[in-house]
């Protein structure tokens, strides 16, 4: 039975994935996808890859459509699927509305995925007032989900998600959680329209301790997805091993002016950097 409060999303780039995941949980109320698993987790590609073959841009977004035609059927119409676009510091906001504008035709359960930068901020702008769903993805900082409800404004709710990435902060010594309880706080006081999607979980006690906090969504990894259901799928900590967070630099509560233009927000960070980075070197390891 899905949830009351938190859907349930597969983080993967497998429709394989998606199948044994659904029929292990009982259902799927959408998925994430991005560069690093749609390319690992491909067969024909990374045949045609250990063959000396690169492909054309072109070739490599019919392989993606394929993926997402695959995926689609096998999550819930009202569900969703994260498409990611290809950005890169020197992308312009026009090759990445045309990237979501085809994507956005490829099936019809998308969030169009695009990085917290300035490029992809302004491309969501136009694209929540098109009618078109966004995920706004590589989240490290409050400033930053601050940024993204500001330029959506207007968007109606469930059309906007936030991804925040939790592990990948725990990893450089600071809380993860508290980003997801900052922004969940923020949202809540502001009344705001966007989505938390919880992202870069990896245990059964944060899977469990985001959906105790009721957060809106959570996306789990494929491998993190059988532990979980073994556990007995909790949805609570209790009980459950505690997590040693002693190490971990809590990060504080910042009050914002929610009614500012998005670019007054620092938006800048490393890890957004870093991940962007990660996933456009997996592009350009398939692309000719």
């Amino acid at each position: 039975m899905p949830l009351q409060h938190t859907l349930i999303f597969l983080d993967s780039g497998s429709a394989e994935h998606t199948r044994i995941a659904k029929e292990k949980i009982g259902f799927l109320d959408g998925q994430t996808t991005n560069p690093t698993y749609f390319v690992k987790s491909n067969p024909e590609i990374l045949k045609a890859v250990e063959a000396g073959k690169k492909f054309r841009r072109d070739e490599l977004f019919a392989q993606y459509r394929k993926l997402a035609e695959e995926i689609s059927p096998l999550v819930p119409d009202d569900g969703s699927v994260s498409l990611e676009v290809y950005a890169e510091e020197y992308s312009t906001k026009q090759d990445l509305l045309d990237q979501a504008n085809e994507m956005n035709q490829w099936i019809p359960n998308d969030h169009i995925k695009l990085p917290i930068i300035p490029v992809g901020l302004e491309t969501a702008e136009v694209l929540v007032q098109e009618g078109i769903r966004v995920n706004m993805t590589l989240c490290f900082d409050q400033e930053q989900g601050a940024a993204v409800h500001c330029a959506t404004r207007g968007a109606k709710p469930g059309q906007v998600f936030l991804s925040p990435f939790v592990s990948r902060l725990d990893k450089i010594g600071k809380n993860g959680f508290d980003i997801l309880l900052n922004i969940q706080k923020m949202f809540q006081e502001n009344k705001s329209h966007v989505s938390i999607l919880a992202a870069s979980v990896h245990s059964i006690y944060d899977i469990a301790n985001i959906i105790e906090h009721e957060m809106d969504v959570i996306t789990i990894p494929f491998e993190d997805v059988a532990p979980w259901v073994d556990a007995g799928m909790p949805t609570s900590t209790s009980g459950l091993e505690a997590k040693d967070m002693s190490r971990l630099v809590r990060m504080k509560y910042k009050e914002l002016d929610l009614s500012l233009d998005w670019r007054s927000f620092n938006i800048h960070h490393d890890l957004t950097n870093k991940g962007l980075r990660a996933f456009v070197d997996d592009w350009n390891s398939v692309l000719g």
